[in-house]
Order: structure tokens, then C-alpha cells, then sequence
């Protein structure tokens, strides 16, 4: 069983958040009171990795230790264990539902774990790795809606718990490329999770909201109600794909269509796009007086269709789980590619939703750089840690995490746990 912290002896949690297109860390001091205070942050181009897989062992590793490194410089700190973020695998959720008898005893911490344990034990397979197991709701004899069962008496003790899974082979090689650059994996946290614990406030976590990640090489949700995961998703379009579009469309390198991107692309056409011209370099020519000269409103043509594809994505997939008037009528967007122009608006229109862009909350010392949409997965990853280390109520703990539901490690903590719930 994972660690659920990265947490050194020192009182350090450090985040890992490999993506698509950048590599990031982040090294936070937690106070008394569980406030994070960010002392070192370092960010490195990713290489080896599509789709959010890694398919360079050795470029990702570099990248992974490259920016490891300058995060330990900032910070003159050395960490040993990290927080990862995953988007690799294509991860998906389901809730089951897990019974166990109690003979009409008091509700203990004991009873949580074991309908947990069990309801983790039943799912165990080998082509589909459990990456979270999070109670979203108990029952006691029929009973639903109990948030918190320790005390209460019953015949029959249940949980419907949330089960997010992901391809093992993907997991692995994620896991062994971070221990390959010298670092323990504490804990893997789907990335839309991750970036939901950093952006959003608790009546969008209550009332009910979705959080769209929008990375470089995936797209995923993650939908919140009543302060819990409820379900993930993902798609596997992203920002690079856009990029590509554009260097197919208007045979420019690479390199030339992100800068475009960036600087003139928008997903929402303007009056004014026929007007503005775009020097676009072709694919070869060396001389810049062979650029061609074309209207944004190009541009534009070629960026919109993706973005909007990646969108009605999202809608289906949220659509076809159930989950989306539990959702409620609140998006946050989050990542890189969220930050294209006209994006926010994109999405109210094809997800008749109200939109809003996130940004990393609850955590200090970020600055305006690092503070936006591209880098609320790696902060989530410290939220993360520290919403499970403060977190001590039955049902709010992902099973990774400690508290009432910690498995104890070694023989004589096992043996004390039997002892407890038997005798």
C-alpha cells in the first residue's frame, strides 16, 4: 500500500505533476495549522512523454530530474518522496456498493476499514490498476446518506465507494520512470482530482461542480458533490493536438504554430480576424521573405473545430455516466490549453454551462507565473496531502490516505488491529 504523503522529516510535501508538455515540482512547508507555504517550484519542457504516457524512458527521466533538481536548489532542500499526478492510462471511475455484517455492535474504525479492505480486495485485477478507493456514502441496515458511521449500531454495514482505475502497464511505467530518477512514489492522484482540490471553493465542492482539465496531450473531468470525487473521466485530445492542426493546416514547423497559438489563436471568431494578418514560416524555408502572409480569421478556423470537438467530448462522456445534473450547471476549466483565448467562452456554448477559469487556491508563496490554470495540478498534488494529513473524519479520506482507514504497516501493527476488531 502507498504512502499517502510525501512528506520528509522535515516537514516538506513535494508534488510531481508529469505532463505532456512540461514537467513541474513543487516544494511546500506545512505550519501547525496545515497552511502550505510553496518554498521551491522548478518547471522543465517534457520530453518522452504523449498522451500523458511516457514513451522515452530515458528523455522522460531527464526531464523528470531536471526539473526535480532546480526545485531542490530553490527550496536548498533535498526531497526523497513525491506526490504524482496521473493522466496516462485513461482513467476512469465507478462506484460499488460493499456489505459487511456487524452483529448488531457498535461502529468502529475497524468496521470502516474492513468494508473498505474488502471492497478493495473484491476489485483487484491485473489488467486495470486501483488508484483511488474513496467513500462517498455509507449505509447502516438500508439506510443511505450517512456521512459518518463510528458509534452508530447496526446488523448490516455498507459503503458505496468510488473506484478510479487506470491501465496497470501505464501505471508501472510511470511509477518505475519516477523511482528511475531517485524518488519514491508516495501516492499517484488522477489529475482532474488534483487540479479540483486546488481551484475550487467549498460551496463549488458541496453544491455540485465539474472541473475539466485541459492538458497538452489529455483532456479530463472530475466531478465534485457534497465535498467528495464522485466520478473521472478523460479524453485523449489537448492542447498539442491543436498545435498540430496548425502545422498541418498552414505547413508551418512545430515550433512556429505554438508560438502562433499562443500569441494570435483564439477558439471565437471577431469581426476583426479578416483584417489581421499572421506571418506564417513554411515548413523549409529558410528565408523569412518566403513566410506566407494569411488572416487570423485562418487561424482561428483551424483552432476552433478541435477545441470544440474536445468539449462535446466531455459533454458524452459526462452525459453517459449520469453524473451530470449531479454536476450541477458549474465548470471550472484548469490547465494550459485552457488558457487559449475564447476557450471559456467555447465551453459555455457547447456545454450550456456557467464557466469559469481556475486558478490554484489555499496555497502561498506562488507566484503570478506559476500561480495560473497550467499549474493547478501540481498544487492539488500538495492539497492533496494535506487535506488527507488533516482529514480525520470516516468517508473524507481517499483509501490511500491515513486516519480511521489506515492499514498499519508491519506484523505487530496488523496483529494489534486483529486484536482490536475481535476481541
Amino acid at each position: 500500500m502507498r504512502k499517502v504523503l510525501a512528506q520528509t522529516k522535515n516537514g516538506l510535501i513535494a508534488a510531481l505533476d508529469v505532463g505532456s508538455t512540461k514537467v513541474c515540482c513543487f516544494i511546500a512547508r506545512a505550519d501547525e495549522e496545515g497552511n502550505l507555504r510553496i518554498i521551491g517550484i522548478g518547471h522543465q519542457v517534457s520530453d518522452g512523454v504523449r498522451a500523458g504516457a511516457i514513451v522515452d524512458m530515458e528523455a522522460a527521466e531527464t526531464s523528470i530530474m531536471s526539473a526535480v533538481h532546480a526545485t531542490e536548489q530553490m527550496a536548498g532542500e533535498t526531497i526523497h518522496d513525491v506526490i504524482v499526478n496521473l493522466s496516462a492510462g485513461f482513467p476512469t471511475s465507478h462506484t460499488l456498493n460493499f456489505e459487511v455484517a456487524i452483529a448488531g455492535h457498535e461502529i468502529s474504525a475497524g468496521d470502516i476499514r474492513r468494508v473498505l479492505g474488502q471492497g478493495r480486495a473484491e476489485y483487484e485485477n491485473g489488467e486495470r490498476e486501483l488508484v483511488h478507493c474513496i467513500p462517498v456514502g455509507y449505509m447502516i441496515d438500508g439506510s443511505r446518506g450517512i456521512r459518518d458511521p463510528r458509534g452508530m449500531y447496526g446488523e448490516r454495514f455498507g459503503v458505496d465507494m468510488l473506484m478510479v482505475t487506470a491501465t496497470a502497464g501505464a501505471v508501472r511505467t510511470l511509477t518505475t520512470c519516477v523511482a528511475r530518477s531517485h524518488l519514491d512514489v508516495a501516492s499517484l492522484v488522477v489529475s482532474p482530482f488534483a487540479a479540483g482540490l486546488a481551484c475550487l471553493v467549498e460551496d463549488e465542492m458541496n453544491l455540485g461542480a465539474t472541473v475539466i482539465d485541459m492538458g497538452g496531450g489529455t483532456t479530463s473531468l472530475a466531478v465534485f458533490y457534497d465535498g467528495k470525487l464522485m466520478h473521472a473521466d478523460s479524453v485523449p485530445l489537448g492542447g498539442s493536438h491543436v498545435t498540430s492542426d496548425i502545422a498541418r493546416g498552414l505547413s508551418t514547423p512545430v515550433a512556429h504554430a505554438e508560438r502562433m497559438k499562443t500569441l494570435y489563436g483564439s477558439a471565437m471568431a471577431s469581426p476583426s480576424d479578416e483584417r489581421e494578418t499572421i506571418d506564417v514560416p513554411l515548413v523549409g524555408e529558410e528565408n523569412r521573405s518566403e513566410a506566407n502572409h494569411v488572416p487570423r480569421s485562418i487561424l482561428v478556423s483551424i483552432i476552433r473545430p478541435r477545441i470544440e470537438e474536445i468539449f462535446e467530448l466531455i459533454r458524452s462522456r459526462l452525459e453517459a455516466s449520469g453524473f451530470d445534473r449531479v454536476a450541477g450547471r458549474r465548470v471550472v476549466l484548469t490547465g494550459g490549453a485552457s488558457q487559449l483565448q475564447g476557450v471559456a467562452e467555447l465551453a459555455r456554448q457547447v456545454l450550456d454551462k456557467q464557466v469559469r477559469q481556475g486558478r490554484p487556491l489555499r496555497i502561498s508563496g506562488l507566484a503570478e507565473a506559476t500561480g495560473g490554470p497550467a499549474f493547478a495540478t501540481c498544487a492539488g498534488l500538495l492539497s492533496y496531502a494535506a487535506r488527507n494529513r488533516g482529514a480525520t473524519g470516516a468517508g473524507t479520506l481517499d483509501f490511500q490516505g491515513r486516519g480511521a482507514m489506515e492499514e498499519p504497516d508491519g506484523r505487530f501493527g496488523r496483529l494489534g488491529l486483529w486484536l482490536r476488531e475481535n476481541f
